[in-house]
């Protein structure tokens, strides 16, 4: 070994101790004939010192050449420093150098290697190695490792076995778009990257594996944003002999593990909402329970007073913020705008004040009395002090113009607190939703999400009534897993598969490995799947998943790092039968 300790493990015990360290110059600080270096490892950092009258001239004038990043190898005495830095375990001591190896010289980095660093997101995505010598970055990674560990450790202890399931596989017509790998030795065919290892865990189901779960990734050709990448991980599991609570419960319990192991903060009990509900009063399908402003809809009290936006509305609904009655002028009409871009897409807001001496001031007075106001504040259940903001519109849009109102609010007012964790789970989802593009309903979930049974019957009726044995996992407005009780018998299957517009010989084509599975026995069986990265980052308080993957790609879906994707020969593209030449 090239050190006896890393940079930092040394304390005042090891004083008067000979020892010899290896790692990164953070810093030089020369002042003459006294010289500090500050040597960085992954463990932490440790200061060397040289001084001209106890230090060889050479050995002086060898620090003094040395700069940010070079590799060294340093030995020599620890003492106690005269000066203690209490901001590093370190702090209390220093090496006195003895002997010093230049093990390799760097260039100077394109940016400062330090947690307040001067580069910017795409030169860092560029010397991502170096980038990741950061702390703030390090530390990212730590936690994704240590998630991983408990992650192991819970599901072991639950005799949940570990299996890993094939990369290149078969592409399938739903879901999102799938990466694909041309087959060299099966000249015009491919492979697909697997979205999930969903077809394989329920094989596993019918093997007699009944405890399944991998670490996995997964790959979606699809548009990037903070918290989407094309390739991602998966925590993914599968049970059998099981109903929805045993799925329920057993996750539940991993979500706890993991919050009491990794962050030492021991999770309330995870609460239970319908999509119906979420959607009712909340206007999305992830709803963040740190703070309340639950839709209040206004219908009965806000339509035929002779405001035409309202009466032609088919849903008045609104918020109450809570103590926001001291907004300005100019803040409401900022909210008004802001609910106006495109990205929100409301007509216009209406507000209305409930001051502290118990009058209401509306935009809107004109058209409503004090007392059908007095109306609005008791469906709001508001007090004086509080702020009422109200939108209308077709129902299904303007509760998701309102959900993002609300997100908005809980931020300006500081009600989204990032230490502060409420989970739910989120159940009962439609089994179909229906594409306009498409002309026909598509799984919301997969086409292996089983129905509630009684509502099978409805799937030739009202298709869109349907709901799923289907739950979310949501904590503070994101969804963090998902899954279902799966279908696992051919019949219900082919019906599916039906009602999903596939033609027997289309479903025979794609599915028809899993159909038969399902006449050799097949037990009832569900699973979930947690996304790992984005678990990572609600862990680490960070709204982007790409500091806690070692090396994401960018915005565009490219790795700027090694260049990829990129073009590739074309003797290549002849061996693989391709003959689109790429570079035309």
């Amino acid at each position: 070994m090239l050190r006896t300790h890393t940079c930092g493990e040394l304390r005042l015990e090891n004083v008067d101790q000979e020892v010899t360290l290896a790692g990164w110059v953070q810093r030089v600080r020369n002042k003459g004939g006294l010289i500090w270096v500050d040597l960085r490892d992954r463990y932490g950092l440790t200061q060397l010192i040289f001084e001209e009258d106890s230090s060889e001239k050479e050995l002086l004038e060898k620090a003094a050449e040395l700069g940010r990043e070079f590799v060294v190898q340093a030995t020599g005495t620890v003492i106690e420093r005269t000066s203690k830095n209490d901001k590093i375990p370190t702090g209390s001591i220093e090496i006195k150098v003895s002997k010093l190896e230049v093990l390799n010289a760097a260039k100077v980095p394109p940016f400062i290697i330090e947690d307040e660093t001067d580069g910017g997101d795409e030169l860092r995505m560029k010397y991502r190695y170096l980038d990741l010598r950061r702390n703030v970055v390090r530390e990212k990674l730590q936690l994704r490792h240590k998630m991983m560990q408990e992650t192991r450790k819970y599901m072991d202890a639950q005799n949940f076995i570990e299996v890993e399931t094939p990369v290149l596989i078969k592409s399938t017509p739903e879901g999102a778009r799938d990466f694909v790998v041309p087959s060299r030795v099966n000249p015009g065919e491919f492979y697909a990257l697997p979205q999930s290892p969903q077809t394989f865990k329920q094989l596993l189901m019918v093997s007699g594996f009944d405890r399944y779960f991998q670490i996995v990734k997964c790959f979606r050709d699809e548009d990037l944003r903070a918290d989407r990448q094309p390739e991602f991980t998966q925590i993914d599991c599968e049970m059998a002999f099981v109903e929805q609570e045993d799925i329920l419960s057993t996750f539940e319990g991993l979500t706890k593990h993991l919050f009491a192991n990794v962050k030492g903060v021991e999770l309330e009990e995870v609460k239970r909402m319908t999509f119906a509900d979420a959607m009712k009063y909340y206007g999305n399908d992830k709803p963040d329970l740190r703070f309340d402003m639950k839709f209040v809809e206004l219908n009965e009290v806000a339509k035929g007073k002779g405001f035409g936006i309202f009466d032609d509305a088919e849903l008045v609904v609104g918020i109450c913020a809570k103590g926001a009655a001291e907004y300005t002028r100019k803040q409401l009409d900022a909210l008004t705008e802001w609910v106006k871009r495109p990205q929100i897409g409301a007509k216009g807001m209406v507000y209305a004040k409930y001051n502290a001496d118990g009058s209401i001031k509306s935009t809107v007075d004109k058209f409503y009395s004090a007392e059908d106001l007095q109306a609005w504040a008791e469906s709001f259940s508001a007090e004086p002090g509080d702020l009422m903001l109200i939108l209308s519109g077709e129902a299904n849009k303007v509760r998701k113009q309102l959900s993002e109102l609300r997100l908005k609010m809980g931020e300006d007012l500081g009600l989204r607190d990032r230490n502060v964790f409420k989970p739910l789970w989120v159940v009962d989802f439609p089994l179909l939703e229906w594409d306009e593009e498409t002309n026909r309903f598509h799984a919301m979930h997969h086409p292996f999400t089983s129905p509630k049974k009684e509502d099978i019957p409805l799937l030739d009726t009202d298709p869109g009534a349907v709901r799923a044995n289907a739950y979310d996992l949501v904590i503070n407005g994101v969804e963090i897993g998902g899954g279902s009780i799966r279908i696992h018998d051919r019949g219900t299957q082919q019906l599916m598969f039906k009602h999903l517009g596939f033609s027997d010989e289309e479903a025979q084509k794609q599915f028809g490995f899993l159909m038969e599975a399902f006449e050799y026995g097949a037990p009832p069986h569900g699973g979930i799947a947690f996304g790992f990265d984005r678990l990572c980052a609600i862990f680490g308080g960070s709204d982007s998943i790409r500091d806690y993957i070692a090396f994401p790609k960018n915005n565009s879906g490219r790795d700027v790092m090694i260049d990829s994707p990129s073009t590739i020969a074309d003797e290549q593209l002849k061996e693989l039968s391709i003959l689109v030449n790429l570079k035309n």
